[in-house]
């Protein structure tokens, strides 16, 4: 489908909420959408949006259809090329580790580090698929 031009949300499914606030929004410094106590925590990552869902609530869901998963989940935060470095020592200055960094076949590289549920993230420059 050559409609689609990217991923608008994407999910997490996370016990701890609180820790997820504090470490998407106090941390990382994400805009917080939309809480629901014990159920989800929602933020904004540029255009995009990321949710948190406590899977023992969301998989007892009847709408929007239930929905969880279990075990290290991944996904990444692009940013430009020339906020990179950046974002690197602003994650290393906030006392998360760097657990790997990987250089593409685009010759860019991307790191990961973990979030307090051990789900890993990454944070690639604009053009590391191109």
């Amino acid at each position: 489908m050559k409609e689609i031009i990217k991923i608008k949300e994407t999910c997490l499914y996370i016990h701890d909420l609180e820790k997820a606030k504090e470490f998407y929004h106090g941390k990382l410094g994400l805009e917080i959408i939309h809480y629901l106590e014990e159920r989800h925590i929602f933020f904004r990552a540029g255009e995009s949006v990321l949710l948190c869902f406590n899977p023992n609530d969301s998989k007892l869901k009847t709408s929007p259809p239930p929905h969880y998963a279990d075990g290290n989940q991944h996904f990444a935060f692009e940013v430009s090329q020339a906020d990179y470095d950046t974002c690197k020592n602003n994650v290393k200055d906030k006392g998360i580790e760097i657990i790997d960094k990987l250089i593409w076949a685009s010759e860019q590289e991307s790191f990961y580090f973990k979030d307090p549920e051990n789900n890993i993230l990454e944070i690639v420059p604009v053009g590391v698929w191109d």
